[in-house]
């Protein structure tokens, strides 16, 4: 299985990102998806399957992708079930208050540091939209766990 970024669109505060994401089963059937992560979550677009895919097949794909996906944004394996809130929407649990920024704190610097998008990295990880992880990371900033966003002069 390999993940790939396609490209990425940014208009205002917010941006979406396409990912190309290929499954190659060892007795030649080969499935190609384009999985797009935007503030509304992930979803797929696009399914290409040689053969084709059943219908049960497809209600799992989302599944099957999950993880490779996570990785894509810099952030290892898909939280597990005990990880997600309860409010119908797969989302992390993330903290609050201090712990919560500098968890994004944390997120934030490991994404420049191995190169990737860091705010795409912390929508990730927080689950959250493009403005709202905005808004984390710049209270990480003001509690004093980032460097600040323009030198001072």
């Amino acid at each position: 299985m390999s993940v790939w970024p396609a490209w990425e669109v940014r208009e205002d505060a917010g941006a979406t990102a396409w990912f190309g994401v290929r499954l190659a089963f060892p007795d030649g059937a080969l499935v190609e998806a384009l999985a797009v992560v935007a503030e509304g979550g992930v979803s797929v677009e696009d399914v290409r399957a040689r053969p084709a895919l059943s219908l049960d097949d497809l209600t799992v794909l989302a599944d099957w992708i999950e993880d490779p996906l996570f990785e894509a944004c810099g952030l290892g394996p898909a939280p597990s079930a005990e990880e997600t809130t309860g409010s119908g929407r797969a989302r992390p649990a993330w903290p609050r208050g201090i712990e919560g920024r500098w968890l994004v704190a944390q997120e934030y610097r490991a994404a420049q540091e191995d190169g990737v998008d860091p705010v795409l990295a912390v929508m990730c990880a927080t689950g959250h939209s493009r403005r709202k992880s905005l808004r984390m990371i710049a209270q990480a900033r003001d509690a004093g766990y980032l460097t600040p966003r323009h030198a001072r002069r």
